[in-house]
């Protein structure tokens, strides 16, 4: 039995909804005729996709408390194959505050009370008792994952949960306006084969296509970033016209909503590796 399987079965066991993350960060389908977008719904989505099956199977609508699905189901695979667990806090009444660099914990140790703590690859996750609508930079470097969202399982951290408060539900009603953007040292261009783009403006529109994708984003900013990435490298990554002012002007849309400098890196990172390149 795998360590990620092991660990989605404890979760059941207390009645928290895990679902299996791949490569990436993303979940799997749930079931087999939405595999590999055959519905035509979104599977890398945090949403559910337009299928016709008997319970939404896409995101964190996958996520379930049934240890057959897990362990003994035809999903089974999945977890043997999962990179990481996630959960959905929402279905385990709670709320996750998603602090994403030292600057976010600095301000949640100020203005949030103490509750337990969970150290993340970038920063911490702050678990509180109760239930919100998700949302993305709700301030600079801080998201909510509550309901239709899902969480990294990143172990019980330390300390005792406290009741949602206030000030945490408040963080939604109004966003502040984006930051402007920072200047950010943007990896080099991907390359090696001949390009296969008959003009330069076949190129300026996917560009410009993928700023407006990032940019029109509403919720689920982390996702619409390394969906748009992908979409990039996949056309663009493996010929010589990708430049850094190109990869410049991405990152720029990524931070006018709300993402860091770090996770615009770690995004184009996960693409790239993704595809192989």
């Amino acid at each position: 039995m795998s360590e990620h399987l092991r660990t989605a079965l404890d979760l059941v066991a207390s009645q928290i909804p895990v679902l299996p993350l791949r490569a990436g960060k993303v979940p799997f389908g749930n079931c087999r005729r939405c595999a590999d977008n055959a519905c035509g719904g979104r599977p890398n989505m945090k949403t559910p996709g337009p299928c016709a099956c008997p319970g939404p199977c896409h995101g964190w609508a996958a996520a379930t408390t049934d240890p057959y699905v897990i362990g003994c189901g035809p999903w089974r695979r999945a977890w043997l194959c999962a990179s990481a667990v996630a959960y959905h806090p929402g279905g385990a009444g709670l709320t996750v505050v998603d602090l994403d660099n030292a600057d976010a914990i600095a301000w949640a140790r100020e203005h949030l009370p103490a509750t337990q703590t969970v150290p993340t690859t970038r920063g911490e996750h702050w678990l509180y008792l109760g239930t919100m609508p998700s949302a993305n930079a709700v301030r600079p470097g801080v998201d909510i994952k509550s309901r239709m969202s899902y969480a990294r399982w990143l172990g019980s951290g330390t300390g005792s949960k406290a009741a949602l408060p206030d000030v945490v539900r408040a963080l939604t009603a109004a966003k502040p306006a984006a930051p402007a953007p920072t200047t950010v040292t943007v990896p080099a261009p991907a390359g090696g084969e001949q390009c296969r783009h008959r003009t330069p403006a076949f190129l300026e529109r996917g560009i410009a296509m993928a700023e407006q994708r990032i940019t029109e984003a509403t919720s689920g900013v982390h996702n619409a970033v390394y969906r748009t990435f992908l979409a990039v490298l996949s056309t663009h990554g493996r010929c010589d016209c990708l430049t850094e002012d190109h990869i410049t002007r991405l990152f720029t849309a990524a931070q006018s909503k709300g993402e860091s400098a770090r996770h615009c890196t770690d995004a184009w990172g996960n693409a790239r590796t993704r595809l192989g390149l």
